[in-house]
């Protein structure tokens, strides 16, 4: 692809995915941090074949002479392609796998192998298999009596050629379903070692299939399609939210579009094990890593009281811009307020949906639900606000994969509470993220809307960086109401002057932006372009980004994943700056720029530049009208444009480096985490009454915070992980912890040594 301005998008997305492993071999990271980078390219890589390689292997099967409208590529030389780099990644997983758990060791964390036990370890899983798992295995041999099961997304088995006096048979063994899948070894001290529960299943094959000789095994996994066309198996019998719950358990059974090894295995188990799933030898993948990372979770847990093997706690702070001992709302009557995650904490939104609830003078509530947390906060505001007599609308989005199921039950509570529950248009999903409060006072009609660029998760808060703006603006208010009005009757906005809403009213406003830079270039002025996203993909709008750059206009853009447009080629995209930052913290937030000096025009928007945000979902982008939050916003993208430590930056032939690092070192997250820090709004000082003589309390160990990156899925933005707490760890507990560990240990060994003589 040297030189060629067109990159694809699937293949940008594996450079992505790329970058997030290059997290995971960065020494600069603590090594369980690392660790979890590793667990992150994993995930990622499952939603990619669930979603994108399943959505091309259907396509490749309906009309394979359609070619992507950026590479040319057919959809099965994109799979061939795709095939292809993921083989040549397993090489540099693999290394990295070896490499971290080879650190771990010196710090007491041992990944061991059945091989490496010691007598007591040997024993001790020799009881633990006897009792915990050979009673609840259901091994399968695979012939005419008994034929090939149905293997679910995802699951690990052991699959076994098998011999005996009638013939060669396939022998298939569960690995996932009942069992714990870390089995920690015990221990008298702080030191840490384990084996998976697949591993030990894999050990002891030879004795499951006793009757036959094992002439091979593996372990195994299967990847299946997720991809369903929601609006194509609509069941016009059934409502929206019923149609939802069929295509959930639909998916759950589609067809099979990757196969995972643990080891080489001979070409006739191969064939028999394609053959059976309907896959190719092109998708079958020979991986020494485990074959699913997620376990790292349970290590973690048990490492937790290690603090050098993770990042330093960081908190999210209170906003320098809110005063906490006033009512949100009174607050953004006066101003424009501004948040910016993890940063600053989204318990500010949250007081003011608790305070809306409780208000009396709020007549309604409106808002976009797409993605919430397991415990949401903000769904129990407006539970309680319909309660309390409130008129609340809320669109919740069943369509936002992989949370359907989540969303479904969301949508059952919210209606049990008295919400007006809606769901999106038909073809459309409703991706903004969108909140009107209107309240009647006696001075007339007021509003307080607030616009967002991630989803109203308090999770997802602390871990992805995203943007809030609060905002009492009467215009913004009339044309967020009128958003709400379109959904609530199956239309769509056609026209609006300050928000850009899609599907018809934010690419043709952002190309005419980009069209006035254009002209400003060709005057003599200063054209300037700038946006942070998730992803490019909207060929429409790299075309105008083209021709920005041959007019001269500066372009610079902050993509943390997909472009499918390439940065920096002489004569095309000379003018093109594309850097992507991979860090600790998701970055997820929207932002738009236009112009330059005082003629800069921002914007924070839920749509990355893809041509499904621009033309085939409901999303809003809003300008920031306050000069404060407008300079804040400016400086949070110059602080990622200068970053010198995470970024990297796209090279003509669509390749990513990180360039030398120099003085001064700018890692944009911790600079901006900084900040908030130092920006804490001093507590007012409040007159104390005169002292008494109290007992001095015990210190309070702060909980170890939860790390990470979150998983958001492929089809949202490319991602980064699955979110796991670390527990704090139990202070003082040795005394308590050493027998229970020796009872541990004996409990097996005695039960085993009892059953052996029996």
């Amino acid at each position: 692809m040297k030189n060629r301005v067109y990159d694809n998008r699937e293949l940008s997305w594996l450079k992505f995915n790329e970058r997030v492993l290059e997290e995971a071999r960065d020494e600069r990271n603590p090594l369980l941090e690392r660790l979890l980078f590793q667990s992150i390219y994993g995930s990622n890589l499952d939603e990619f074949f669930m979603v994108r390689v399943g959505s091309l292997y259907d396509a490749s099967l309906v009309d394979d002479s359609h070619k992507d409208n950026k590479s040319k590529m057919k959809p099965s030389e994109q799979l061939s392609a795709i095939f292809t780099r993921v083989r040549e990644l397993i090489a540099v997983e693999d290394e990295s796998f070896k490499t971290i758990h080879k650190a771990l060791e010196p710090k007491n964390i041992e990944h061991k192998s059945m091989k490496s036990l010691t007598m007591q370890e040997a024993e001790f899983l020799e009881a633990y298999y006897a009792y915990e798992i050979k009673p609840f295995l259901s091994p399968l041999i695979i012939d005419k009596r008994h034929p090939f099961p149905f293997l679910p997304n995802k699951s690990i088995y052991v699959a076994a050629k098998l011999t005996s006096k009638s013939g060669v048979t396939l022998g298939i063994i569960g690995c996932s379903e009942k069992f714990q899948r870390v089995i920690f070894l015990p221990r008298q001290d702080d030191s840490i070692a384990y084996v998976l529960v697949e591993e030990l299943i894999f050990h002891y094959t030879d004795k499951i299939f006793s009757g036959y000789k094992v002439e091979e095994k593996t372990l195994m996994r299967i990847t299946r399609n997720a991809d369903i066309d929601v609006d194509e198996s609509f069941d016009r019998e059934l409502d929206f939210r019923q149609n939802m719950s069929e295509l959930i358990n639909k998916r759950k059974r589609l067809c099979a579009v990757r196969l995972q090894l643990s080891k080489q295995v001979s070409e006739p188990l191969q064939k028999e094990l394609c053959t059976r799933l309907e896959l190719s030898k092109k998708q079958v993948f020979v991986e020494k890593t485990p074959l699913d990372l997620s376990y790292v979770f349970a290590v973690f847990e048990k490492a937790a009281d290690k603090k050098e093997l993770f990042y330093e706690p960081q908190t999210s702070q209170l906003s320098r811009m809110i005063d906490e001992s006033r009512p949100m709302i009174e607050q953004v009557d006066e101003r424009d307020l501004f948040l910016s995650y993890p940063y600053e904490t989204i318990q500010h939104f949250i007081r003011m949906l608790n305070e809306a609830a409780k208000d009396e003078s709020v007549v309604s509530i409106k808002m976009t639900l797409y993605r919430v947390a397991k415990h949401s906060k903000v769904i129990k505001a407006l539970c309680a606000a319909a309660e309390n007599g409130k008129e609340v609308s809320v669109l919740v989005e069943l369509r936002a994969r992989f949370d359907e199921e989540n969303n479904i039950g969301w949508s059952k509570q919210l209606e049990e509470a008295g919400c007006r529950v809606m769901y999106g248009p038909k073809g459309l999903k409703v991706h903004s993220k969108l909140c009107l409060i209107t309240r009647k006072t006696s001075e007339g009609v007021k509003y307080t809307t607030q616009i967002g660029t991630g989803n109203y998760n308090e999770k997802t808060a602390c871990l992805y960086t995203d943007l809030c703006l609060m905002t009492a603006n009467t215009q913004i208010a009339h044309e967020a109401e009128e958003v709400f009005r379109a959904l609530s009757i199956g239309e769509l906005v056609e026209d609006s002057k300050l928000l850009l809403v899609a599907p018809h009213c934010l690419q043709n406003r952002l190309l005419e932006m980009m069209d006035n830079e254009i002209a400003v270039a060709k005057a003599g002025g200063e054209g300037y372009v700038g946006a942070k996203l998730n992803s490019l993909t909207d060929k429409v709008l790299i075309d105008k980004m083209i021709e920005c750059s041959q007019a001269g206009v500066k372009v610079e853009m902050v993509i943390r994943g997909i472009s499918c447009l390439v940065a920096g080629i002489p004569g095309v995209t000379e003018n093109v700056r594309i850097r992507s930052i991979v860090g600790r913290y998701l970055e997820h937030a929207r932002i738009y720029i236009f112009g330059s000096g005082v003629r800069k025009n921002v914007y924070i928007s839920s749509a990355d530049y893809m041509t499904r945000n621009t033309t085939r979902r409901v999303e809003v982008a809003a300008p920031v009208l306050n000069d404060e939050i407008k300079q804040r916003i400016i400086e949070l993208f110059e602080t990622q444009m200068k970053d010198n430590v995470k970024a990297r930056d796209m090279q003509p032939d669509g390749t990513y480096i990180r360039l030398p690092a120099s003085e001064p070192l700018v890692d944009a997250q911790s600079r901006l985490f900084a900040e908030a820090y130092a920006n804490v709004p001093k507590s007012k000082p409040v007159p104390n009454p005169e002292p008494k003589a109290e007992p001095v309390p015990e210190p309070v160990t702060q909980p170890v915070q939860a790390q990470t990156e979150v998983r958001e899925n492929t089809e949202n933005a490319q991602t980064q992980t699955n979110v796991e707490e670390k527990p704090e760890p139990v202070q003082n507990a040795t005394p308590v912890e050493e027998p229970v560990k020796k009872s541990l240990w004996s409990r097996f060994i005695a039960l085993f040594r009892r059953k052996s003589k029996s």
